[in-house]
């Protein structure tokens, strides 16, 4: 990066995808184009310098309390989910290797053959590497979402933002997909968030970046460049921020 190139925003960001992401136009399963097309926006993050970690969801695979679990017991339907995003975890990280990109899969869940288990210092210590983390199977715990475990891991790792991809470029009065009326929030406080019960995060994981004051970009992941733009610090998608 020369002297006269702009600087990025941030230093170390915590990406979060769900992973519905993942599916792009399909309805289950993992598309590898879409992921292919993450892994070079990240990349391109990676090449300005910016640290960066991801905690990716297991939705397109398995979901604890999707309609599929019906009758499942919570904790088991859970443990299944956190399976799920291990998973993702691993089509992404082919997806980065392929891009060049050296990266780590950390799983609150041990299975050393495929993956490490989460070590705080050790994740850190291959952040300030330069290798992508990738955090797998949750808080490894059940009843808490990624959006938590993505919450407690950018708060381990002292990360300076969550970037929040999303479908829609922001966060509405309703959904803009439903409701043609909803309106668009350039920023919001946490608290605003928790008292409109605003779908973005789930309220643990507002409460938690609310505690430790922990801003939220909420961007679309679907416009190429959109990683970019927010780590350049550009005023798109919505901040929630105290």
């Amino acid at each position: 990066m020369s002297e006269s190139s702009p600087r990025p925003a941030y230093r170390r960001v915590l990406l979060k995808l769900s992973g519905e992401a993942l599916m792009g136009s399909q309805t289950f399963g993992i598309d590898r184009a879409v992921a292919a097309q993450i892994a070079r926006e990240v990349a391109e993050i990676r090449a300005l310098g910016v640290e960066t970690a991801i905690v990716i969801g297991g939705g397109n695979i398995f979901r604890g309390v999707a309609a599929s679990a019906v009758g499942m017991d919570r904790a088991q339907a859970d443990y299944m989910g956190m399976l799920g995003t291990v998973i993702n975890a691993l089509a992404l990280q082919d997806a980065l290797e392929q891009e060049g990109v050296v990266t780590r899969v950390v799983t609150a869940i041990e299975m050393r053959a495929v993956a490490e288990p989460f070590i705080r210092r050790r994740a850190v210590r291959h952040i300030e590497k330069g290798r992508v983390v990738i955090f797998a199977a949750g808080t490894g715990n059940p009843y808490f979402t990624t959006d938590t475990a993505a919450a407690l891991r950018a708060m381990e790792i002292k990360a300076e933002v969550i970037l929040k991809a999303t479908k829609v470029d922001g966060i509405y009065s309703a959904d803009p997909v439903t409701n043609p009326d909803a309106t668009k929030f350039e920023t919001l406080t946490y608290l605003d968030v928790l008292d409109r019960r605003l779908k973005v995060m789930d309220a643990t994981a507002i409460s938690l970046c609310m505690d430790n004051k922990l801003p939220i970009v909420v961007f679309n992941l679907r416009t190429h460049g959109n990683m970019r733009r927010a780590i350049m610090g550009e005023p798109i998608g919505t901040t929630v921020r105290a």
